[in-house]
């Protein structure tokens, strides 16, 4: 079933894992099998060669490449049984916001259903986040997300530490409602974060400044108003996904919007 996975292996070289060896191959072989399976190139239900076909395939020792697998199936993309092989899950049951799951899905062209439904789950929790955040933020939370707005401003999105102080806005910000289940959202939307700002720079620069849109979400939590924080926060998030470009796996380019 490999079909798609290219050959790691020069011919006639045998595969020589050391423990650290090891460990970075497993890691690279299921980002490789990862972005094959959410990307579409299998189908739920197929099942992945044998292991003892997979690691000749990968030129890895079979160790490894059970290690691969088992971090897929810790990720919800396979389920991996004795005597009947490894085989696809249905995305029901992927760990969508797992950040490697994100990466890996922005990695080729996530379909527009999906991107939409993204930033509907950011617009549903960021939104009431801002609305409680605006009644029960601290001082040192608003200090924090001034610094990150500096950040960005200093930085821009374009380049790592700016896409770093954005995070640092939004994680504060969730960090402010002072809910532990909100707060535990927190590296779900980062990655949702993350993945779909460095998506939309990949093939052109940001068309449009996103600091009022936070500058925006800031001040009002700044003056406790929870309808204008959550109002403000929405309206960021669908500028963000009307800026998002999406190419459908069909070839058809639209916006997602």
């Amino acid at each position: 079933m490999n079909k798609h996975i290219r050959k790691e292996r020069m011919p006639g070289q045998p595969p020589t894992d050391t423990p650290a060896r090891a460990l970075r191959l497993h890691g690279t072989i299921a980002r490789k099998l990862g972005i094959a399976i959410v990307s579409g190139e299998y189908a739920p239900g197929d099942l992945l060669d044998s292991e003892i076909a997979a690691s000749e395939q990968f030129a890895v020792s079979r160790t490894a490449y059970r290690e691969a697998v088992r971090i897929l199936a810790a990720k919800g993309l396979v389920d991996a049984r004795p005597k009947v092989g490894t085989r696809i899950n249905p995305q029901s049951k992927w760990a969508l916001l797992d950040p490697d799951v994100l990466e890996w899905t922005f990695e080729s062209e996530p379909d527009l259903i999906l991107l939409n439904s993204l930033f509907e789950l950011r617009n549903a929790v960021e939104s009431a986040a801002a609305g409680f955040a605006a009644t029960r933020r601290t001082a040192a939370h608003l200090e924090a997300m001034r610094v990150a707005l500096d950040g960005m401003a200093a930085h821009t999105l374009a380049t790592p530490e700016g896409r770093q102080a954005d995070l640092d806005f939004h994680t504060t910000l969730l960090n402010a409602t002072n809910n532990p289940f909100i707060i535990s959202l927190t590296s779900g939307v980062s990655a949702a974060i993350r993945t779909t700002t460095i998506y939309k720079q990949r093939k052109r620069p940001l068309r449009r400044d996103p600091m009022p849109d936070h500058l925006k979400v800031f001040t009002a939590i700044a003056a406790k108003d929870a309808v204008k924080a959550q109002k403000a926060m929405s309206e960021l998030i669908e500028l963000a996904r009307l800026d998002t470009p999406i190419t459908t796996r069909k070839g058809d380019k639209r916006r997602a919007g």
